[in-house]
């Protein structure tokens, strides 16, 4: 209901900005421009879903390989310790860690519309243990906040988004991955706040073995990667971040048909089969996308996104702060609620100021390590009925939050 809202004032608003620029202003030229950028908007839009439709597919190809390989079925065993102290109320060895771990590793690899059928799964076998059925239980508020926190280690869509709009604004040797270490960090960061945020509501203790090891691992695997860079000129520094992610996609594609083909599967038509599924997800996108980019046409030719924009630097200004930030706080502010919504204001960002610039980059970064909190909620909750959402959205939003001030920080470190 909130988008509605939202999407509407984009248009509403601009509309009546621009009436009265034409009337009090004389600039009778801007409903003309308000209308091609209407049809620049719908063309760009489908155009960028074009492009990603082929990722999509790529990798739910290769993500139902290692399902039947069995990959995924070894990770959910390898992180039970972690989850069975998290997860209060789930028994050791319970399916629902399967579609959890399914869940995030989607979220993990990016493919944040992939895992939206796999978190619904994960809070349906949640639900069968949830005492309460009209109360979110303490594990389906974990997974929910854990999952609007989402840990991700390769920003796939984004990156796809990335290497598209790169293409149309004709720039050569572009490395669309060298995101990969900065959105790591914000996404870790913003993944533990939210770990540590339901933790202290539920009463968990973390300082137990699996969750320090798992605190542990990654902390030194970024401590290892930003050691390794931090004597680096800051063009072989972006340079290495887009080989280090290029590489690990690869690696995870080999290791899923190595692994298919170890296990005499028909990796191939495993391949196919997850395929198709990619390419319905990525359609699906194409109007969401569009009505996103329609809305915000409108609102930017007609001014209203450079006034907020302006306001909101200013106030940063008046605090003593870079503001070469603020034009990629609206993504911020959308991604609670629509991810398409984000999305359309993060290519919004990367047309006005450019891909490789640092906006472009920062927007980025934002979109990959935040999450759709009350799309989220209002989904996952909804599929199974849940009235009484507790402190979910709190905790939810908390971690959001923190995961944006981590972006805009780790943005800056690394590309400003």
């Amino acid at each position: 209901m909130a988008l509605n809202y939202v999407w509407a004032a984009f248009f509403l608003i601009g509309f009546i900005v621009a009436v009265c620029k034409a009337i009090f202003l004389g600039q009778s030229g801007l409903m003309s421009d308000m209308i091609n950028g209407l049809f620049d908007a719908a063309k760009s839009g489908f155009e960028i879903s074009l492009g990603l439709t082929g990722v999509m597919t790529l990798w739910l190809g290769i993500m139902k390989i290692g399902e039947k390989a069995g990959l995924i079925n070894t990770l959910s065993k390898a992180v039970n310790p972690l989850f069975r102290t998290l997860f209060r109320g789930v028994p050791k060895g319970d399916p629902a860690y399967g579609s959890v771990t399914m869940n995030l590793s989607a979220t993990m690899l990016g493919l944040d519309n992939a895992a939206t059928p796999l978190g619904l799964k994960a809070m349906n076998e949640l639900q069968e243990l949830n005492p309460q059925k009209d109360t979110a239980s303490d594990a389906q508020i974990m997974f929910l906040v854990l999952n609007t926190a989402g840990l991700t280690l390769i920003p796939t869509s984004v990156i796809a988004i990335r290497q598209t709009i790169a293409v149309q604004q004709h720039i050569a040797n572009f490395n669309a991955a060298d995101i990969f270490l900065p959105t790591l960090i914000a996404t870790f960061i913003a993944f533990i706040s939210g770990m540590v945020i339901v933790s202290i509501f539920q009463r968990i203790n973390l300082f137990r073995l699996p969750v320090l090891l798992f605190i542990g691992g990654f902390t030194a695997l970024i401590f290892l990667l930003h050691s390794s860079f931090a004597h680096m000129p800051a063009e072989r520094v972006q340079a290495t971040m887009g080989t280090v992610g290029a590489g690990i996609i690869l690696f995870i594609i080999v290791l899923f048909i190595a692994a298919g083909i170890i296990k005499k599967q028909k990796v191939y038509d495993h391949f196919i089969e997850g395929a198709k599924e990619g390419f319905q997800v990525a359609v699906r996108i194409i109007p969401y996308l569009v009505a996103m980019l329609a809305g915000i046409a409108v609102f930017r030719i007609s001014g209203c996104m450079g006034y907020l924009v302006q306001g909101i630097g200013h106030v940063a200004a008046l605090c003593g702060l870079n503001t070469d930030f603020v034009p990629t706080l609206p993504i911020a502010f959308m991604k609670p609620l629509s991810g398409s919504g984000a999305r359309g204001l993060m290519v919004d960002v990367m047309k006005t100021y450019g891909v490789s610039s640092f906006q472009g980059k920062l927007a980025a970064i934002i979109q990959g390590s935040t999450e759709t909190t009350f799309y989220v909620l209002a989904v996952y909750f909804g599929s199974v009925n849940i009235k009484n959402t507790r402190y979910a959205l709190t905790c939810g939003l908390l971690a959001d939050a923190i995961g944006l001030i981590a972006a805009i920080l780790v943005g800056y470190m690394f590309f400003h």
